[in-house]
């Protein structure tokens, strides 16, 4: 079945096996698709890999502080190094919190997650 007669099948309301049957089919190639889409990384992510191994394996400890600090021992903007950070956040593998920066108010700083 082709998918123009699976759309006409379907406005017209007309459910038989092969409707149903290429259906199925589709929700399973769809499936696919996105499962292969969830577990393969992007070019960011593959790009970023060195710099998240850093601050795992070292450079994150139990002392905050903030991406401007890290940035430098990164070598990276602070952007970049900040977009890492909350990555890291969301995968549960740091911690923010809030810091008073010396003429600079309020800044988040980083901890490894424990």
């Amino acid at each position: 079945m082709t998918n123009r007669e699976f759309y006409t099948a379907v406005i017209n309301g007309t459910v038989n096996e092969d409707v149903i049957a290429h259906a199925t089919a589709a929700l399973e190639k769809l499936d696919a698709t996105n499962e292969k889409r969830r577990n393969t990384p992007s070019k960011a992510m593959k790009e970023n890999q060195p710099y998240i191994d850093a601050l795992l394996g070292g450079i994150l400890t139990s002392e905050p502080k903030t991406a401007s600090d890290i940035c430098v021992e990164l070598g990276i903007s602070v952007q970049k190094t900040s977009a890492i950070l909350r990555a890291l956040v969301a995968d549960g593998k740091a911690v923010v919190t809030d810091v008073k920066v010396a003429k600079k108010g309020v800044q988040k700083a980083y901890t490894l997650a424990e």
